[in-house]
């Protein structure tokens, strides 16, 4: 199992997850105003992935935190992640979270909650709606949910390419540290629409394989720029209290077991 150089990339700023495994995985936690792609296919807990680093970045280390959400009601998301004791209305109430809600307009109907709505769902619009948050609460992560979604109304290849460039682009010079979610159709892709990789600063692929019958959760880090990262396939659990990394034991080796 290979597992990060500390003695390198360790000059710059890093931003923990908290995620317990996974920092050990890339020297400490991402790189501050960074974008991440966090991709895999469906059931892989990509969207508890990325709730989990908003949360603890918001209780932790007091790092306020916005949820762009394409293709779930908030209302929906607040009560999925309940069980692993996240408040997230609480942090909204306190003024720590924003939930920015795309799924209704999406759809052609208006929010029947208090989280905000964008009109077309297109990435002037979102930038838009991220900076009037941002602003709002002094926000330093992003977590942009349904990546897919997006990707789907731009249509064209070349569009898409240049809309998640400007996405990533901008949310970096606000600032921000930001994780995409993206849902591929099978293992065999670490994107959708195959620039999604290309245009951010890391590729993290969660995975739910099936392996003799038995359903596996395994996480890789495919890239990160300018850091150093774990090449081997780790295994992780989805634990009453969120994600749960194990950095010590590579997939396979644990299936030998």
């Amino acid at each position: 199992m290979h597992m990060p150089d500390t003695n390198q990339s360790t000059n710059l700023e890093r931003v923990p997850t908290d995620i317990p495994g996974f920092d050990e995985l890339c020297d400490g936690g991402l790189l501050r105003k960074r974008t991440y792609l966090v991709s895999g296919t469906a059931g892989a807990g990509k969207t508890i992935f990325g709730i989990q680093f908003l949360y603890n970045g918001i209780t932790k280390h007091g790092e306020s935190g916005i949820y762009l959400s394409t293709e779930e009601a908030p209302v929906n998301v607040r009560e999925n992640v309940k069980p692993f004791g996240w408040d997230l209305k609480g942090l909204e109430d306190e003024g720590k979270l924003a939930i920015i809600d795309a799924r209704s307009v999406r759809f052609g109907r208006s929010s029947a909650n208090k989280s905000v709505d964008i009109e077309p769902l297109e990435i002037r619009s979102i930038m838009e709606k991220i900076l009037t948050k941002q602003e709002d609460i002094d926000a330093k992560r992003v977590l942009v949910g349904g990546a897919a979604s997006i990707g789907i109304s731009l249509e064209d290849p070349s569009k898409i390419r240049i809309g998640f460039m400007k996405l990533s682009r901008t949310l970096e010079i606000l600032g921000l540290t930001s994780l995409i979610i993206c849902e591929t159709i099978d293992d065999s892709t670490t994107s959708r629409f195959g620039v999604e990789s290309f245009v951010t600063d890391g590729t993290i692929l969660m995975s739910n394989q099936r392996m003799d019958n038995v359903r596996v959760r395994s996480i890789e880090i495919i890239q990160m720029k300018g850091s150093t990262h774990s090449q081997t396939t780790h295994p992780y659990e989805i634990t009453p209290k969120g994600i749960v990394v194990h950095p010590y034991e590579d997939v396979y080796s644990s299936k030998r077991r």
